[in-house]
């Protein structure tokens, strides 16, 4: 469809800094070096995200008005840089509490040699610039289902907030779809000590059913380098989207992560 000169990373700069300093704020207030948190057993944990698109297919409205487009032949497949924030800690017994908070963006200036429609907007043949941005918001309670030395099994629900939106450009002409919404998720994650230093690890939110999907899954492997503080590495999958009256929208991320992990003592 399209030849692309692709910019891909984090689009909007300064509403990128008010995200991460928001979270940052959290964070810091949740591992605050108290005598309520250091008994809590609050974790901190930072990633930084290379993410590639399988695919990214809209159509909005989702009707004969409309094209069916991919963005990733405007934006190119990636990578675009990105990162995850979370904190968790326990409750009491088994249970424990996450909160998360994973951007994520794409934008780039590809040349279609179509019109296309979107929006109520039409844009010619030519270069036509796409930003596509997927933010997400999550809350998760879990319990440790299997709790052993070697093996720790976890299983709960997460509430999210997802903010979303796509706009196309081009000269004078712009269009955007944006939407905000909560979707409840299952989660599951597990650890598996590898070593004295060594952990595997793996979570995983997703649902399915009505007119979509979501999945967002990692496995990763961490070490110790001193008490209260591991590096991570490894890899995730984010896929889903919706098929509605209102639109159609899918989306398949394969991201490489690095981190590291702190928990206050």
């Amino acid at each position: 469809m399209s030849r692309h000169r692709m910019k891909a990373g984090l689009a909007g700069s300064g509403r990128r800094t008010t995200v991460w300093a928001r979270a940052a704020v959290v964070a810091a207030a949740l591992a605050a070096s108290t005598p309520a948190a250091r008994g809590s057993g609050i974790e901190v944990d930072v990633e930084g995200v290379a993410a590639w698109q399988g695919r990214n297919v809209v159509q909005s409205p989702n009707d004969a008005t409309a094209t069916r487009l991919s963005l990733k032949s405007l934006t190119g497949s990636g990578p675009a840089w990105s990162g995850r924030l979370q904190a968790s800690g326990h409750i009491k017994d088994r249970h424990e509490w996450r909160v998360l908070v994973a951007p994520l963006s794409v934008s780039g200036t590809g040349v279609s040699t179509a019109p296309i429609r979107f929006e109520g907007a039409t844009f010619a043949p030519g270069p036509v610039t796409a930003d596509y941005r997927f933010d997400s918001w999550r809350a998760t309670w879990r319990w440790r289902w299997i709790d052993r030395e070697d093996l720790v099994v976890k299983v709960g629900a997460t509430a999210k907030v997802r903010d979303a939106s796509v706009r196309l450009s081009q000269g004078a002409v712009s269009a955007r779809k944006a939407n905000t919404g909560f979707v409840p998720l299952l989660h599951g994650a597990f650890e598996r000590r590898l070593g004295d230093r060594w952990t595997l690890e793996g979570d995983i939110d997703a649902l399915a059913g009505g007119p979509g999907y979501a999945v967002d899954a990692g496995l990763r492997v961490s070490r110790e380098l001193s008490p209260g503080w591991r590096v991570t590495g490894g890899v995730r999958w984010l896929d889903g989207g919706a098929d509605n009256d209102e639109v159609y929208s899918f989306a398949t991320f394969t991201s490489i992560t690095l981190g590291v992990a702190w928990r206050p003592r």
